[in-house]
């Protein structure tokens, strides 16, 4: 007997992607990045946080070459064929790194004050930190 399930979209689960490690130190940002776009496939309700270290995991014109790593950074510009839209940036963590708002990033975000990001966290059901 195969199972049936009929799916509300309605009261599906809101899923925060939290990232806050830095881009190639760990291997983090990058399973972070394959559990998001996984997790697409499932639901729309997704929203992508980027504080901490994680504002780096942003930056356009790493160079992962040099650390022998893989280029995962760019796989961050197919978020949007992925109905993924809703990004957040936390200002004071980029000046805090000596970026700012005129910064190159890979992927349109939204950058908001540190309180902002925390209310916009707190609307979600689910929090996934990477």
């Amino acid at each position: 007997m195969i199972a049936q399930y009929n799916f509300n979209i309605k009261n599906m689960k809101k899923i925060a992607f939290v990232f806050m490690k830095i881009t190639h130190g760990t291997s983090s940002g990058r399973e972070g990045l394959d559990t998001l776009l996984a997790t697409s496939a499932l639901t729309e309700n997704i929203g992508v946080f980027f504080i901490s270290d994680g504002v780096c995991q942003l930056l356009a014109q790493q160079n992962s070459k040099k650390l022998l790593a893989r280029d995962y950074i760019s796989t961050y510009k197919l978020l949007s064929l992925y109905d993924i839209n809703t990004c957040y940036i936390c200002k004071e963590d980029l000046e805090a790194r000596g970026l700012s708002t005129d910064s190159t990033f890979v992927l349109p975000a939204t950058i908001i004050p540190a309180n902002r990001l925390r209310r916009n966290l707190a609307k979600y059901d689910i929090i996934l930190t990477f």
